[in-house]
């Protein structure tokens, strides 16, 4: 069905657009925001997955998508950056809000250290799989740059929820690749992968996910933090203003 790859994006952000606007969360106040950061991340990542599909490391299968293309990219595929990114980033907004989810500042360096470690041990492994190699690098400086050099201290927070979200990830990215329908929406080369797969899905996705969800939670915190500065700092002005003409 022609729709598919659609109505899976629609039922990733159905719930998470409707709860939004629930005053206990009101994570539409976040938009402003929001809406920026994941704009500016999913360039990147369509410039990345239009260079791949161009290398044929992945296709999509006519049957399942509407037909209109952007570049080599299904216009399902641009949504995609778009509705994963805003389910995620909810999720991590309303847990992080109701829970404290907060790591030990020394476990979660160490942890951020080891992971990474890992990470680029599997690229220099597989330096010829240009997904694997590719992925395992960008993920391990990701992750460096934003706990060493941005100094975020949510890096934790994020890789548990993340863990969370694996459980829809593997129901999502596994009607992507195959499962539970009669063939896959997008089939990967073997050759550019280390050929390991959770279901149908490819490791990899795993770790292409997080590296897009830990970009996406950056930049709208970097947002709120410059812009919401600035507007705290243009209320006072204009308050200030105010109380001399009364004077």
């Amino acid at each position: 069905m022609q729709y598919t790859y659609l109505l899976i994006n629609f039922f990733t952000i159905f719930i998470p657009f409707i709860f939004s606007f629930h005053p206990k969360i009101r994570f539409d106040k976040k938009w402003r925001y929001f809406f920026p950061a994941v704009i500016l991340v999913a360039v990147l990542f369509i410039i990345w997955d239009d260079i791949f599909t161009s290398l044929g490391v992945w296709q999509f299968n006519d049957d399942y998508i509407l037909g209109i293309y952007l570049f080599n990219l299904p216009l399902e595929e641009i949504l995609f950056f778009i509705c994963i990114p805003y389910s995620c980033v909810f999720t991590f907004y309303c847990l992080d809000k109701f829970y404290n989810l907060k790591w030990n500042s020394r476990i979660e360096a160490i942890y951020c250290i080891v992971f990474s470690l890992l990470l680029l041990v599997v690229g220099v492994f597989f330096i010829d799989r240009i997904y694997t190699s590719i992925t395992m690098f960008t993920t391990a400086a990701v992750c460096l740059t934003l706990k060493f050099l941005s100094k975020v201290d949510w890096f934790g927070k994020a890789t548990f929820v993340y863990s969370i979200l694996l459980i829809p990830f593997v129901i999502v990215n596994g009607i992507l690749t195959g499962s539970w329908i009669e063939s896959p929406i997008v089939s990967y080369n073997p050759a550019e992968n280390m050929g390991i797969r959770l279901l149908t899905i490819p490791v990899e996705d795993i770790f292409y996910g997080f590296e897009m969800i830990l970009l996406n939670i950056y930049f709208m915190k970097l947002f709120e933090k410059k812009w919401a500065g600035k507007e705290e700092e243009l209320v006072e002005v204009n308050s200030t203003n105010v109380k001399s003409r009364l004077k």
